[in-house]
């Protein structure tokens, strides 16, 4: 499957100011086999160590740190040469052993010229943030495979070009054929295990069955969560936010018998291990728009479209037989949608707007920085006039960039209002920054 991040860790492999590197993400994104490819195809050699499944390996660490004793010693157990500049040292589900993570430190000011990669979920729950060798290590974060992606790994690159390209150059046949691939793509999701169930038997029940056997696999993590964090809470608020996307969050309809603090604390133990994503409030005067961000406004994310679909329990028979994909699931499909793709064109950093008045109702979806300039971003299937929200938005804030809407629409650019609406499928080529 090719994968976008392919690029990130080329850029990373040739930086003359490279230190280790922890690639995170959620369980089964494709961490390892992302890793694995890169070692394979960039370099002389791996040397794979992974840290779970091979519990010996940990005790490498009980005792002093030295980068060479470590690196001779593996060179000992793995049975091949580790070779600064050709070979790709690989740490597999580091959180497994947190003085391996300790340990990167020392390899980046011991043995800077070794290439060192690790991959790892639930990194918080393995030790304390303060823990981490801060300055001494670089991350990069993979998501599931965005809508291009899996248009690439269903063989269909040609598709995956078009949703990358201008969208103004598309032709009605070529949209209607997107679109019919959009709405598998809102069904089948981005877990690499899903896409491939479905590649193997074009099947969308198999990929269903593959999505319930991920959450499952998610709901059994959770006893690793405590005793931060109450498991049957946890399991209520993990179903309850599927319900949930494009609405602001109120603990309390998160899930019947709980605490607000309880449910709150359930709910960023989700964030922690990125099965969910927090979208806060900001103020769009200016940049970076972090520095506003709204503690007690806010939105969620599904780490997963197709998760999402799963968890959410909605009907299948008559959400897929929709042919307005705005219409499916009222809506917040295609809300996921957008947030999903602007997570990775937007390297993670997602935001929205609401207005801070009192009785006032105003809000925009999300919001993209490109280039320097803040862009509303909405998901809306009426005409432009009916957009009270983006054009009060406008108003109030005349130095930011025009307007996105994604619509089930084609193309349309409408200058005089600074409205431009663009199809579901190209969110990902319209919210990336040419910088």
């Amino acid at each position: 499957m090719l994968r976008f991040i392919d690029n990130d860790l080329r850029r990373w492999q040739e930086s003359s100011r490279r230190k280790p590197l922890i690639l995170r993400g959620a369980r089964q994104v494709g961490k390892t086999w992302s890793l694995k490819e890169f070692g394979k195809n960039r370099f002389e050699s791996l040397a794979l160590v992974d840290l779970e499944r091979n519990q010996p390996l940990r005790k490498l660490f009980d005792g002093d740190l030295k980068v060479t004793r470590i690196c001779s010693d593996l060179e000992v157990i793995l049975q091949q040469k580790i070779t600064p500049g050709k070979t790709l040292l690989f740490f597999d589900e580091i959180q497994a052993c947190p003085r391996a993570i300790t340990a990167l430190r020392y390899f980046y000011e011991e043995m800077p010229e070794l290439h060192v990669v690790a991959a790892g979920s639930l990194l918080e729950f393995a030790l304390e943030e303060s823990s981490f060798p801060v300055g001494r290590v670089q991350f990069l974060n993979l998501y599931p495979l965005c809508f291009a992606e899996y248009l690439e790994a269903i063989g269909n690159g040609a598709a995956a070009t078009a949703v990358l390209g201008n969208p103004a150059e598309i032709s009605p046949a070529v949209h209607e054929l997107l679109r019919e691939e959009l709405k598998r793509y809102f069904f089948i999701g981005g877990m690499p295990a899903a896409v491939k169930a479905y590649l193997e038997n074009q099947s969308l029940r198999d990929a269903f069955e593959v999505q319930q056997e991920v959450a499952e696999s998610y709901r059994m993590d959770f006893a690793k969560y405590t005793p931060m964090v109450d498991r049957f809470c946890l399991d209520s608020v993990f179903t309850s936010l599927s319900q949930h996307i494009g609405k602001q969050i109120k603990y309390a309809r998160l899930g019947e018998g709980y605490s607000n603090p309880t449910l709150k604390k359930a709910f960023d133990a989700l964030c922690f291990a990125q099965v969910a994503r927090r979208i806060p409030s900001v103020d769009p005067s200016g940049l970076p728009l972090g520095a506003t961000a709204s503690a007690k406004s806010f939105k969620a994310l599904m780490l997963d479209i197709g998760l999402m679909r799963y968890l959410s329990g909605m009907p299948n028979d008559i959400e897929y037989v929709k042919s307005d994909l705005l219409a499916i699931y009222r809506g917040a499909m295609a809300e996921q949608f957008i947030g999903q793709e602007m997570l990775v064109s937007q390297k993670g950093g997602l935001y929205y707007w609401d207005r801070q008045a009192k009785s006032s109702s105003a809000e925009v979806d999300y919001l993209a920085v490109l280039d320097g300039k803040i862009h509303p971003v909405e998901v809306k299937s009426g005409a432009a006039g009916s957009l009270r929200s983006l054009h009060l938005f406008l108003a109030s804030y005349p130095e930011c960039g025009k307007a996105l809407v994604f619509s089930d629409r084609p193309y349309a650019d409408l200058p005089e209002q600074k409205i431009t609406f663009l199809p579901l499928y190209s969110a990902f080529a319209a919210t990336t920054s040419g910088q």
